[in-house]
């Protein structure tokens, strides 16, 4: 049963020191609403940071061609790196481990893409059928290059989402030819790519059949690799192992970055997991610390509440209200600030957060909050207002009645 008295005894208490109980109230509220905020803050960097590797296969090693800095076995620094066809098959042939492998051959978007009356520039490559995991291409009608287009070097395409809507308008894309500088091409598939327009106005060949057509049928401009579900670890070690190798194999310095660049995604996306981690730790410990200040706030205004408030406590006594009456009015009190401010901190917060949620730019993506880890961080705050009131509860129920009553 509510004890209606004791709880107007309380907002009377609160009355008589607003302005106390108003700074110490905003105290414990900013604490709370600090945290949301920061905790939403960490994941809208997250979201930015995860966005950044949607359109690529995150387990996977790039390598591109560079040019060597240094002089090695003879050879005078400032050769060019090339890669061709055997280097794609030695990847193949002494890494097992590796799920997918990759070349890539550039056509760039020099050549126009024609159909019919329609004549536009898209960026053209020619992969093997590994790149589909290398970019997380999603096939959306028809088929992506198999093995066979590689081996006989057909003349298909893959064309994107967005090519077909421009190129081909409301036409079926499967079958129809395309002339791609001045070759044509049947389109066998048609891919969606997570990374955006962008991705989808790309062109994929048989990197085969772009060889034999514009180059010296061998030449590859750049090699993947996917590990699946390879460790982090291990992936660091084949990224040291591959380029010892392509050290042996072309000639080069193996401490020497500029001759073969690589990037190991894995490793990056790794250290950008326990570069947020770090940070949400640190939200934690900075979160803490500005609810406990909230907390010592509400002590001492208990403190000062139980001064001011001797004699009417002596009087209670002498009356014959018990210390575990006494205990609980403070504490209730206690608990009635820290519980009202951290509520209200915690929706603003939270509102906050929410009005954000739509937000998209390069550093910051669609952040929210876990609820359930705002209220158990309210409610902790709540228990904590208990035991901030603890003390000065105690110090109450202690009073001499006949102290107290002679007290000014």
């Amino acid at each position: 049963m509510i004890d209606i008295d004791k709880w107007q005894e309380i907002f009377g208490s609160i009355r008589r020191h607003k302005l106390r109980t108003a700074l110490t109230a905003f105290g414990v509220g900013w604490g709370i609403f600090t945290l949301v905020l920061m905790l939403g803050a960490i994941d809208g960097l997250v979201g930015s940071f995860t966005y950044s590797f949607r359109d690529d296969a995150v387990n996977s090693i790039w390598l591109w061609r560079g040019t060597t800095s240094k002089d090695f076995g003879g050879l005078n620094k400032g050769r060019r790196i090339q890669f061709d066809n055997s280097d794609y098959d030695f990847l193949k042939d002494n890494f097992k481990e590796l799920d997918d492998v990759t070349g890539r051959f550039y056509l760039g978007s020099n050549l126009l893409t024609k159909y019919k009356k329609e004549a536009l520039a898209y960026n053209t490559r020619a992969v093997h059928p590994g790149h589909k995991v290398l970019e997380n291409t999603e096939i959306i009608e028809g088929r992506y290059i198999n093995e066979n287009d590689i081996k006989n070097a057909t003349r298909v395409a893959v064309i994107g989402k967005v090519v077909k809507e421009q190129l081909l308008k409301d036409e079926p894309a499967i079958g129809t030819e395309i002339e791609i500088g001045g070759v044509f091409y049947k389109i066998v598939g048609v891919f969606y790519d997570s990374g955006g327009e962008n991705e989808m106005k790309n062109i994929y060949l048989p990197i085969s059949t772009a060889q034999s057509i514009y180059s010296d049928g061998k030449q590859i401009h750049q090699l993947m690799v996917a590990g699946g579900d390879l460790s982090v670890e291990r992936m660091s070690e084949l990224e040291d192992q591959i380029r010892l190798a392509f050290a042996k194999r072309k000639n080069f310095d193996p401490e020497d970055r500029r001759a073969l660049r690589m990037n190991n995604r894995a490793e990056n996306f790794a250290e950008f997991s326990s570069l947020f981690a770090a940070f949400t730790i640190l939200t934690w410990v900075i979160g803490f610390f500005s609810i406990m200040a909230g907390v010592i706030s509400v002590s001492n205004i208990m403190l000062i509440i139980v001064k001011d408030r001797t004699k009417e406590i002596g009087i209670r006594k002498a009356l014959g209200a018990t210390p575990g009456s006494i205990i609980a009015m403070i504490l209730q009190e206690s608990i009635l600030i820290t519980g009202v401010a951290g509520y209200i901190g915690m929706i603003l917060g939270v509102a906050i957060i929410y009005s954000m949620s739509g937000a998209e730019s390069e550093y910051f993506r669609h952040p929210s909050v876990d609820i359930g880890v705002v209220i158990t961080a309210t409610l902790i705050l709540v228990v904590a207002g208990a035991l901030a009131g603890l003390i000065p509860a105690l110090k109450a129920a202690n009073i001499n009645p006949v102290t107290a009553i002679k007290s000014d």
